[in-house]
C-alpha cells in the first residue's frame, strides 16, 4: 500500500481496527500503523479511516502523536475519520478479556483490543459511533444504558469488576473534542472524490482466511477482510472498484488458533519465522509458519475477484534446499482442490505437496526480474498458475525500495493509471 500510494490521490482503510499491524520500512526506519492508512507517509496524499473500521480513540491518538513527533507531519486536512465508524470503549476490551479467558482450550486467540465486542454492538444496534462523541446529550443517552448492561454481564456472567460509568462518559467527551478536527462524512467525501476523477486505494486489514464470512470460522476476525468489505466499509458502490490486488507471502502464516494444514512445526518452520521476522506487529506473538497453500490462494482469488497478485518475502526462502507447495488436500482418502467450509473437515485435511528445488542464492539485492535465480522464477510461475492470476509485484526485503514491479504484467500498471 505504501509503495502504491504514489499513484493514487487517497488511501482509505475499510475494516478492522487496531488489531491490525501494518509495518512500513523506509530507508531503514520502521513505522507500524494500526488504524491510520499506510499511505500517510506520503505528505501530499489524503488518508481516510472509513465507516467499516472500529476505532479505539486512545490508539488513534497514540499513532497521531508518534507521527507528529517523529516526522512532524501535518495531519489535519489530510486525515479524515468517518462519523459513522464505531468506537471501541473500555467495556469492549474488558468483555473480550473476560470472554476469551472463559473459553479455555477453545479460545479464538484474539488480540484483546475489543474489536469483536465492538462489532457485536454494531450488529446489535447499540454501538457508539464517532459522530455520537461530538454530541454530549446524545452520547450520554446512548452510553449509560450500554454501561448498565455491560456491567451486569461483566459482574454476573464473568465475575469481573464493574466499570465506572461517569469516568467512561467523561473520557468519551474528551475523545470527541480531540477527534473533532478529523471527523467528516467520509461516504460523501469519497464518492465526491470519485466524481471529480480522483483515484482511491482501498486498504484492508487481516487476510481472507480471517474474513468473518469466508474465513476459517470461528477462528476469524469480526469483519469482512476480503475485497467485498471495501464497499460496505467505505460507502463506495461496487462499480467504483476497477481492480483488486491480492497480497500473499511466498509462504503461509497464521496468528492465533485454528486449523493450518501446511504448518511446519520443525526447524524449517522456525527458520522461516526467524528469517521473516514473523512476530505480530500488534501483539508480538510468534506467527505460525508453513508452506505456500495454493488451495487457500485459489479460494482467495475467487472470493476477492483478484485482478493481480503481489508476492512478498520471497527472499525468506533463499537458504532452503527444497520448497514445497500445497496443491490439494487429502480428506478421508479423497484428494480435493477446494477449501472446506467446516473447520472440522479442514482439521482432518492432509496437504498434498509438490516439491520445488530451492535456489540457494541471495535475492535481497535483486532489482529486476531477470536477476532472479531461474528456480525462483519457476517457483513464482507455479504459484501464479495454481492460484490462477498473474503476479505483478515481488518484494525481496522489508524496505520500500526492495520491491520489483514486473513490466511484463500489464494489469497492475493499468490499475495505477
Amino acid at each position: 500500500v505504501d509503495l502504491m500510494t504514489d499513484d493514487f490521490d487517497i488511501v482509505a482503510r475499510y475494516q478492522g481496527g487496531n488489531n491490525a499491524g501494518h509495518t512500513v520500512i523506509i530507508d531503514g526506519e520502521k513505522f507500524v500503523f494500526h488504524l491510520i492508512p499506510s499511505g500517510i507517509l506520503h505528505p501530499a496524499k489524503t488518508c481516510v479511516i472509513g465507516n467499516g473500521v472500529v476505532v479505539d480513540p486512545e490508539a488513534l491518538f497514540e499513532e497521531i502523536e508518534e507521527l507528529q513527533k517523529g516526522l512532524d507531519l501535518e495531519l489535519e486536512g489530510r486525515l479524515y475519520v468517518s462519523n459513522r465508524a464505531h468506537v471501541i470503549l473500555a467495556y469492549h476490551k474488558a468483555l473480550e478479556v473476560a470472554d476469551e479467558g472463559s473459553r479455555g482450550d477453545e479460545r479464538i486467540g484474539t488480540t484483546f483490543r475489543g474489536i469483536g465486542p465492538c462489532y457485536e454492538d454494531k450488529m446489535a444496534r447499540r454501538g457508539i459511533r464517532i459522530g455520537d462523541l461530538l454530541d454530549a446529550g446524545r452520547l450520554e443517552e446512548k452510553l449509560l444504558p450500554n454501561l448498565h448492561f455491560k456491567n451486569a454481564v461483566l459482574e454476573k456472567v464473568y465475575g469481573a469488576p464493574r466499570l465506572d460509568s461517569g469516568q467512561i462518559l467523561d473520557q468519551c467527551l474528551v475523545f470527541g473534542e480531540k477527534l473533532k478536527p478529523f471527523v467528516t462524512d467520509t461516504v460523501e467525501f469519497l464518492n465526491e472524490s470519485v466524481s471529480q476523477g480522483r483515484s482511491i486505494l482501498l486498504e484492508g486489514a487481516q487476510g481472507t482466511q480471517l474474513d468473518v464470512d469466508h474465513g476459517t470460522y470461528p477462528f476469524v476476525t469480526s469483519s469482512n477482510a476480503s475485497a467485498g468489505g471495501a464497499c460496505s466499509g467505505t460507502g463506495l458502490g461496487p462499480s467504483s472498484i476497477d481492480g483488486v490486488v491480492g497480497v500473499t507471502k511466498a509462504y503461509t502464516t497464521r496468528v492465533g488458533s485454528g486449523p493450518f494444514p501446511t504448518e511446519l512445526e520443525d526447524e524449517i518452520g522456525e527458520h522461516i519465522r526467524t528469517r521473516g521476522v514473523e512476530f505480530g506487529a500488534t501483539t508480538g506473538r510468534p506467527r505460525r509458519c508453513g508452506w505456500f497453500d495454493a488451495v487457500v490462494g485459489r479460494y482467495s482469488r475467487l472470493v476477492n475477484g483478484l485482478t493481480t497478485l503481489v508476492v512478498t518475502k520471497l527472499d525468506c526462502l533463499d537458504e532452503l534446499d527444497e520448497i514445497k507447495i500445497c496443491t490439494g488436500y487429502q480428506i478421508e482418502g479423497e484428494i480435493q482442490q477446494y477449501f472446506p467450509a467446516q473447520m472440522e473437515t479442514l482439521a482432518r485435511a492432509e496437504p498434498v505437496y509438490e516439491s520445488c528445488p530451492g535456489w540457494r542464492e541471495d535475492t535481497s539485492g535483486v532489482t529486476c526480474e531477470e536477476q532472479l535465480p531461474r528456480l525462483a522464477r519457476d517457483y513464482l510461475a507455479r504459484i501464479s498458475e495454481l492460484v490462477g492470476t498473474n503476479i505483478s509485484m515481488i518484494s525481496l526485503g522489508p524496505d520500500r525500495k526492495s520491491t520489483i514491479v514486473l513490466e511484463e504484467s500489464p494489469i497492475l500498471p493499468e490499475i495505477l493509471a
